[in-house]
Formats: C-alpha cells, structure tokens, sequence
C-alpha cells in the first residue's frame, strides 16, 4: 500500500534492506508503533531525533529478540533481572541495565546505563531475527503528538522520514511498556506504569517494587532534571557568535578559577581559523556544520575532554534548527550547577 506520505507493507526484505543502510523503518509493538534505526549506528539514532523533532536526547529503548541477546548490549545483569526478562520476554516491559560500551552514548543520553526490551509482536520479532543488530525504536510519532497504534497513524504523522512502515495491524496493547530499573544494586525502581501491572512485576520477583515519582516516559526520568551528564570539568555553554576575544571567565565571577592560569577547551560548531587567545586547546563538534554529525559527537566528545584535565570547557551553541534546540538543551543541562 502506498499513501502520499509513506510507504505501507508488510516486506521484511524491504525493511531489513533499510534498516541496514542506516535509514528509519516503523515497525509494529503490542504496545505502539516505533521509529526504528540501527542501535549501533549513531548516525542513524541520530535520524530518529531528528525525525521526531524531539527537544533534548533523551534516552532511548533499544529492542532486542530475546532474553539470551541481553549478555551483548548490557552487563552486571542482576538474577533478578534474568527472570524478568525469562517470564514477561517478548512483552511490554522494559528493563534499565549497566550497558556495554558497545551501545552508543546518543542512545543512553550519556547514562551508564541503557533500556532494553523485546517486544511482542510476530513482524517484529521476525525483523529482530534477521538483523545483526539490534533497534532503538521510540514512538512513531512527532514529539508532543499522540503515539501511533496503527500504521496509517504513522503514515500521516512521519511518513515522509520514514523509509519503509512495517505494517502489524492495529497495536494489541496500545499502552507504552513498563519500565523497571536495575540501575542501583538492591533497589528495584518502576519508572513508569505500562503494559504489565505493577502487582504482576512485584509476585513474580517476590520483591518490593520503589516507584520514581517524578517518573516519565523516558527511562530514567532526564526530562525531569535540570542538571543531567554533568561531567565534572565545569562547563560553560555561550551564546553564538559570542565575543571570543574576552575570556568567558572574567564575565563570570562565580566561579573560582583564575582567567589567566585555567586551562581552558573551546568548542565550536565547525573549526576556527584561529582559536581565542584564552582557550588553551579548540574543538568543533564537526568539520561541515553537520548538526546530525555534531549530535553524534555530542557525548564522546565531552567525555574525552572532561578525562583530559582541563580547569574549564567552554562550548558554543549551534543554530537552533533542525538538531540544534536538542544539542544546545543537552548543553544546558549537562552545563547546570547544582
């Protein structure tokens, strides 16, 4: 089925072929319809924000076939854990883990830790099968719109970002999965009520469940903080086409580091033909001004700087198009003082 703005169908061939060429499929859930790329491809992760014009990176769902793929993507697995994923897999529940380095930092948001489940659904299970990785999948659906639980909805809502939508039928569910977090040993948290009640999850782990309160529809709840992947070399965020000839120190004075002796890193969207007189080292999230290629940049390169023994980085917004307001919001929180 073609429609003016996607295309419809149910070719496992055609989904896989762009799936793996780095493009975005929707693919059917028993609970709603996902934005699907390569898990481990940033610059196709980087498409779903893009796509879905979604304010901040927050993190995202990785989808795995099974219980016996979680040793790939996520370690220090509690036992607990194990048999969760052994009872409720494929299902609508949704497990947050220590992950592996293989998983990029732009799926997790810079956390330590990543979501995994494996949904239900037969069309998906069988595309899970056939990939040799694994899919980051939120909801199909541009940021703040209702969440497509058919493919029509998808068609409407993103078909003109999309490659190719997986055609499942009517979502079974209709209700995002539950999310249960493994993050802290000897806590088990709920961070958000979904597709198996909260009672089902507590019986079969003979466990207490916590609930986060200030829980919401991402994982571990980034939405909610203002100060989020603070690394701990300050940083300082300024505004586009800032005066790079004052030291950005002298204009804040509460901070305790000397303008003249800090060693200071300098970030630009694209390489200087000179660098400040005060920065000690430059970096530019990219070479072209690539905002998808600076997204996928965005953790790795703070966390090299932040081990690299600077006093103080120093990074400049983007433009504030396209990936830019989710890039400068990432900035702002990971730039927060508490």
């Amino acid at each position: 089925m073609k429609t003016d703005s996607g295309i419809i169908g149910q070719s496992l061939d055609r989904a896989k072929e762009a799936l793996e060429s780095g493009k975005l499929v929707a693919i059917p859930t028993e609970t709603v319809y996902g934005l699907a790329a390569n898990a481990l491809n940033p610059n196709a992760v980087a498409r779903i924000f893009e796509a879905k014009r979604r304010p901040s990176f927050d993190p995202l769902i990785v989808h795995i076939p099974d219980a016996s793929h979680l040793d790939r993507y996520t370690q220090d697995i509690p036992e607990k854990a194990r048999a969760l994923a052994d009872a409720l897999w494929p299902g609508p529940l949704t497990m947050v883990l220590p992950k592996k380095p293989i998983i990029p930092d732009l799926v997790t948001s810079g956390l330590p830790t990543v979501a995994v489940r494996s949904p239900r659904h037969p069309l998906s299970q069988k595309l899970l099968r056939q990939l040799d990785f694994p899919l980051s999948a939120p909801s199909a659906n541009p940021f703040g719109y209702l969440s497509p639980t058919q493919p029509e909805h998808v068609a409407d809502q993103l078909g003109s970002e999309v490659a190719y939508i997986l055609d499942g039928g009517p979502c079974e569910v209709g209700l995002e999965s539950t999310i249960v977090s493994f993050e802290n040993p000897g806590k088990i948290e709920m961070l958000r009520a979904g597709g198996y009640p909260r009672e089902e999850i507590e019986d079969l782990l003979n466990t207490h469940l916590a609930v986060r309160t200030h829980s919401t529809s991402n994982p571990s709840a980034p939405g909610m903080l203002a100060q989020h992947y603070s690394p701990h070399t300050p940083l300082m965020v300024v505004p586009i086409g800032s005066d790079t000839g004052q030291n950005p120190l002298s204009l804040d004075s509460g901070r305790s580091l000397h303008p003249e002796q800090a060693k200071i890193a300098y970030i630009s969207l694209m390489p200087l033909k000179e660098k400040p007189a005060w920065a000690t080292d430059h970096f530019a999230w990219t070479e072209s001004g690539n905002l998808r290629q600076a997204a996928t940049r965005l953790f790795a390169l703070l966390r090299t700087l932040d081990r690299s023994n600077y006093d103080l980085i120093v990074a400049e917004q983007v433009p504030n198009q396209g990936l830019g307001p989710a890039i400068n919001d990432r900035l702002a929180r990971a730039a927060a003082r508490s």
